[in-house]
């Protein structure tokens, strides 16, 4: 009985370590465009937006990054504005932000 409580304890303290090895500290791509749309509005009025949902491999400024790519649509006086953007995914941090 003594030995199957202590295979059973190891057991569960071995999973438990697997699972957090296997979490990612990637940010879903949805918090990920929340976080980006929060600092544009603050310039910008926002009307439309959108995400991919798989991430890439970046280098800006000199820096590799796993990033998401996205779009916002803007309103102003002559009309809407397209702007693509760049995202890091563990952070949510705008790397870029480009008229187009």
């Amino acid at each position: 009985m003594k030995r199957l409580s202590i295979g059973i304890g190891v057991g569960v303290l071995i999973g438990v370590l697997a699972s957090r090895a296997c979490q990612s500290d990637e940010m879903k791509p949805e918090t990920v465009l929340k976080k980006v749309k929060a600092v544009v509005k603050q310039e910008y009025i926002i009307h439309g937006s959108w995400i991919h949902m798989q991430p890439e491999t970046i280098t800006h400024l000199g820096l590799t990054y796993q990033a998401y790519r996205g779009g916002l649509t803007s309103s102003t006086v002559d009309g809407p504005v397209q702007y693509e953007f760049v995202a890091d995914i563990n952070s949510g941090v705008l790397l870029k932000l480009e008229q187009i």
